[in-house]
């Protein structure tokens, strides 16, 4: 009976029911200047008014 309640619990809290979901982003940037060319890519996450992120 633990590990069913558990279980409910964890499946719940995966699906954003005791909130908003955390939302991945991500983007990848190809850009042309007199150098060559330049690329870009960066990763994150973002829930309500918070956003984490790493460029590269």
């Amino acid at each position: 009976m633990k590990k069913l309640m558990l279980c409910a619990i964890l499946a719940l809290s995966a699906c954003g029911v005791d909130g908003e979901p955390v939302q991945p982003t991500g983007g990848v940037k190809v850009g042309l200047n007199g150098n060559g060319i330049g690329i870009g890519a960066n990763v994150g996450l973002k829930k309500g008014p918070l956003r984490v992120g790493l460029g590269l």
